[in-house]
């Protein structure tokens, strides 16, 4: 896997919307904060645009990101909101030069797509917060985005909790939002999960569609060959007027119960306040313990 190159000071920035729509003015809480990290921010030209739920067209959006993704002078590209839309562009941009010279391609939820499509390409991306997410999440995940864009070292550690399935692994970190993974299945975009460790979070979704989520990706062979399986938030779940009968965590432990490799559950990262920056294609020791959740990136 290519790694970007790590940012420093005075290295541009861009923000632009492959999905929904986002203002200049509400882009300024992420722009404060870029500005104080040392760096130069460039607005796409999506931001502002006005096109129902998207940032703009179709169109508009594939020639915003295309033209940041070929603008040497910028470093990383950060989606400014997720929703829905950037699966509409995914088959018209243009790759070819960003593999030979990647950045940083930073988002998470909708921008799913982006990082397993882009998995296949062979380069790595940081799966953090947005710049709409900047004014309502915490410090933490702020400084854990800037320690992965300027290639600190980073290793999580959370308490345990219930349902953990204990054991270690290292491999390749992988994944992103569950519904996304599970969309772009039999497409270019579709995630390779063989010998690697998944990780997944999901929204508002009901607990049988997880059910059928998870089905879907082991009847693809997604789960028998992980080395490891991260759950982040599992925001908002919902059921049926007659109960579904299991909740989240037990539909995945079902899921992955005639495999071996060790699950941690509520891991700070996803549609939550606290939402930690994951390096995806990158290498990382996983460990679950009695006491702990360890996650290190090497």
């Amino acid at each position: 896997m290519k790694t970007p190159s790590y940012l420093k000071k005075g290295d541009t920035v861009a923000i632009v919307c492959t999905a929904r729509k986002f203002s200049a003015i509400e882009a300024a809480p992420a722009i404060a904060v870029l500005e104080a990290w040392g760096l130069q921010v460039k607005l796409g030209t999506t931001i502002g645009l006005d096109n129902f739920q998207l940032g703009g067209s179709d169109q508009e959006r594939i020639a915003d990101f295309q033209t940041q993704l070929d603008d040497p002078e910028v470093k990383a590209i950060w989606c400014a909101r997720g929703g829905y839309g950037t699966v509409r562009i995914i088959d018209h941009i243009k790759f070819d030069a960003f593999i030979e010279s990647p950045k940083w391609i930073i988002g998470f939820s909708d921008v799913t797509v982006l990082h397993s499509h882009i998995h296949n390409l062979g380069v790595e991306t940081l799966h953090a917060i947005m710049a709409f997410s900047v004014v309502n999440t915490t410090q933490s995940s702020i400084d854990s985005l800037k320690q992965q864009l300027f290639g600190e070292k980073v290793r999580y550690e959370i308490a345990t909790v219930s349902h953990n399935r204990k054991g270690s692994a290292s491999g390749v970190l992988v994944g992103g939002n569950l519904s996304i993974l599970y969309s772009v299945l039999g497409s270019d975009s579709a995630i390779d999960t063989r010998d690697k460790i998944l990780f997944i979070e999901d929204l508002d979704e009901y607990l049988y569609h997880i059910d059928r989520m998870l089905y879907n990706l082991d009847r693809n062979g997604l789960l028998k060959n992980l080395k490891g399986l991260i759950v982040g938030g599992m925001t908002d779940m919902k059921d049926n007027a007659i109960p579904f009968g299991l909740d989240a965590k037990e539909i995945i432990l079902e899921s992955a119960k005639k495999y071996n490799f060790p699950i941690c559950f509520d891991f700070p990262t996803g549609h939550l306040k606290e939402n930690l920056a994951l390096k995806l294609g990158h290498q990382v020791n996983f460990i679950v313990d009695d006491a702990k959740t360890s996650l290190e990136f090497l």
